[in-house]
């Protein structure tokens, strides 16, 4: 591959990771803050409890670290640790 090529892949995750760090912020606010209203909500619609629905959010969490950190980040830093080795031996 191309020089400019890797450096817009990187530059992409790099943005995606930035991106989906925001989401993830923000959609943990928004459950944190309404949490007791949606249970509720949530509860009528799926016949679920709060018991049962807790794992349920937790596990959604750690699949969006595990997503950002491990098939985003990871890339990225590689990617660009590997341009700059590039650049230094040019």
């Amino acid at each position: 591959m191309k020089y400019e090529t890797l450096r817009l892949i990187r530059n992409l995750l790099l943005r995606c990771f930035v991106i989906g760090f925001l989401f993830a912020v923000f959609l943990c606010l928004v459950t944190y803050f309404c949490w007791t209203p949606c249970v509720g909500l949530i509860g009528g619609i799926f016949h679920i409890n709060e018991a049962a629905l807790s794992p349920l959010v937790i596990k959604f969490f750690l699949n969006i670290r595990f997503f950002l950190i491990f098939l985003v980040l990871v890339p990225a830093l590689a990617i660009h640790w590997t341009l700059k080795r590039e650049k230094l031996s040019r």
